[in-house]
């Protein structure tokens, strides 16, 4: 398969597990690097990928025209994707942490459109590669179950609802084209942009007392399977989900005291 991969930030983070994955089942990979960020932080990570050199490409996911610009460069080594790892996710400090009754709209804004909207974005503007894939695509985000309200995760977690919601309807209006939209809700894994979240101990700690398979929450490789899995033909009849990976913690109730 042909995968563009977004999101990687450390060899923690659940992107580069997908990656190193996909690299090892022989699958060809491209990456993007979001704006802001120095080139030289994803070229040293990339570098303990299982294949080297990656090809890595500039990408503003909330500039249209980036995307549309970065398209056009993958078209260069492509002439179709397979699937698409929507990895993105940001809010301002003020977004997060118990402050969700004094956060600005200014920064909800930016929280939404990075972390929610972006996943529109994203899909339209490779919308024509992921058609001409010969077997189907695959367009795969990675929330954190927003049914329920979390401590501290505040506007993300209004993020998180925007992004589930837009696979449903992604998945409807792209499912003609041959491409399917699903989403992974992952338990939490202490990766850069989980240690970001204030608080985000009150969640993660507990977590494997409360999942019936258990939960490492430094193992990212958990999801790189059931990722790789809805990118490829295997689930061509599957769209418009949120596949949980969490180890079964949703679906038991609240723990006992």
């Amino acid at each position: 398969m042909n995968l563009l991969i977004t999101g990687i930030t450390t060899q923690s983070s659940i992107a580069y597990a997908i990656t190193e994955e996909a690299m090892r089942q022989g699958h060809s990979v491209i990456l993007t690097n979001p704006p802001g960020r120095p080139l030289s932080i994803l070229e040293r990570v990339a570098k303990r990928l299982p294949a080297e050199p990656v090809d890595i490409l500039p990408m503003d996911v909330t500039d249209p025209e980036q995307i549309s610009a970065t398209a056009k460069a993958v078209a260069e080594h492509w002439d179709h994707v397979d699937g698409v790892l929507h990895a993105i996710a940001y809010a301002p400090e003020s977004a997060l942490g118990g402050n969700f009754l004094n956060t600005a709209w200014e920064d909800v804004a930016t929280a939404v459109h990075v972390s929610g909207f972006s996943l529109k974005a994203l899909a339209v503007g490779f919308r024509e590669l992921m058609a001409a894939a010969p077997d189907g695509s695959g367009v795969v985000s990675l929330t954190f179950d927003a049914s329920v309200a979390w401590p501290v995760y505040d506007w993300m977690g209004s993020a998180k609802a925007v992004l589930e919601n837009s696979t449903k309807y992604l998945a409807r209006d792209l499912g003609g084209d041959g491409i399917r939209v699903n989403a992974i809700s992952a338990g939490p894994i202490k990766s850069l942009a989980g240690g970001s979240i204030p608080g985000f101990s009150q969640i993660a700690d507990s977590w494997g007392d409360n999942a019936p398979l258990g939960w490492d929450t430094k193992d990212a490789s958990v999801v790189a399977g059931p990722a790789l899995f809805l990118m490829s033909p295997a689930a061509r009849a599957i769209t418009g989900t949120v596949m949980h990976v969490d180890g079964g913690y949703h679906a038991m109730g609240a723990p006992l005291a």
